[in-house]
């Protein structure tokens, strides 16, 4: 099991996410890791507690069509080139950012809708689907949750309404996803708590899991993830 901490970007600081009220979205004020909502500060904290390979950064302003921070996540890519960078900026995806070694975009199914889910189609590199739901409903485009040969090697499946809940991953859903479509690698994202609840997903066959409050909070600690590896 891989984990893969999760940033989420607004207004140029790192905020907690909860249930996917991104209006209510604040900086971190509670985080047991670092006191700051400097995003540079919160990823050398994520350093300091576990050696992480790739990072998760959601452009938050950017998803919601207000002003991206494409300047922000160019300074992040520069300053830790050894780092990997799984990024979802909305879409169109921004060019400024391909040119980045350390980047892999994210097209969260969410940023298209029956006008614009073409793209994923024209792709010109590898990229990473994310399949959004909020309570039980998926969305965007109903195109990218019907047309499984346009999916990627790698999806998300990414239950806002279990992020930062507390409650728990929706692991039926992931198991349905595993079932259906077996050659694919599904990433969980949303509820995940505490190491029990990654060595469940680990035994359905989820091999990478995407989390911030837990390890915000001290509830997967790094002996948890040496042990979940």
């Amino acid at each position: 099991m891989k984990v893969i901490p999760v940033i989420d970007l607004k207004n140029g600081q790192v905020v907690r996410a909860e249930k996917g009220r991104r209006e209510q979205y604040a900086p971190w004020q509670d985080s047991l890791l670092c006191t700051s909502a400097d995003v540079f500060e919160v990823i050398e904290a994520f350093l300091a507690c576990f050696p992480f390979d790739t990072f998760y950064l959601a452009d938050l302003d950017a998803i919601t069509l207000n002003q991206n921070q494409t300047w922000l996540i160019e300074k992040i890519l520069k300053k830790f080139p050894d780092l990997g960078f799984w990024v979802d900026a909305g879409y169109p995806l921004s060019p400024l950012l391909t040119g980045y070694k350390n980047y892999m975009p994210v097209l969260g199914s969410e940023s298209l809708n029956e006008n614009n889910h073409w793209p994923i189609s024209n792709l010109p590199k590898e990229f990473i689907l994310s399949l959004d739901y909020l309570n039980n409903s998926p969305l965007g485009a109903e195109m990218i949750f019907q047309r499984h040969e346009l999916w990627p090697q790698k999806i998300i499946v990414m239950v806002l309404d279990k992020v930062g809940s507390g409650l728990g991953p929706d692991f039926y859903m992931l198991q349905q996803m595993l079932h259906n479509h077996p050659g694919k690698t599904f990433i969980a994202a949303g509820g995940i708590r505490n190491l029990s609840d990654l060595e469940h997903l680990s035994k359905l066959g989820i091999k990478q899991a995407l989390v911030a409050s837990a390890l915000h909070h001290g509830q997967l600690k790094a002996e948890d993830l040496r042990l979940a590896r």
